[in-house]
C-alpha cells in the first residue's frame, strides 16, 4: 500500500502534506528531525492519510494536494474538526 498524509505541526499548526508506503516509519522519522523539510516544525500529529494500492495514483493525489489550492481547500473542509 502507498499512502498519502496530512501532518499538523504542534510548533505552528501549519499541514505538511506527504506520501510513503510506509506511513508509521515516515511519521516517526518526521518526528525524530530525520526529514530536512520538515525538522524545524516537529513535533507531528498525524491528522489524516488516504491508501493507495498504485504509487502511481498515490503521487499524482500528493502532488494535486501540493500544487492546486482547490483540491487543497476541499481535504481541508473535510477534515476541520480533526486540524482545529
Amino acid at each position: 500500500m502507498h499512502y498519502v498524509y496530512v501532518l499538523k505541526s504542534h510548533k505552528d499548526e501549519e499541514l505538511y502534506i506527504g506520501c510513503t508506503s510506509n506511513l508509521k516509519r515516515r511519521v516517526e522519522e518526521h518526528n525524530a528531525g530525520k526529514s530536512f523539510s520538515t525538522k524545524l516544525r516537529r513535533p507531528f500529529e498525524l491528522v489524516y492519510y488516504e491508501a493507495y494500492k498504485s504509487s502511481i495514483d498515490a503521487y499524482a493525489r500528493e502532488s494535486a494536494l501540493k500544487k492546486r489550492g482547490n483540491a487543497r481547500m476541499h481535504l481541508k473542509n473535510r477534515i476541520l474538526s480533526s486540524i482545529q
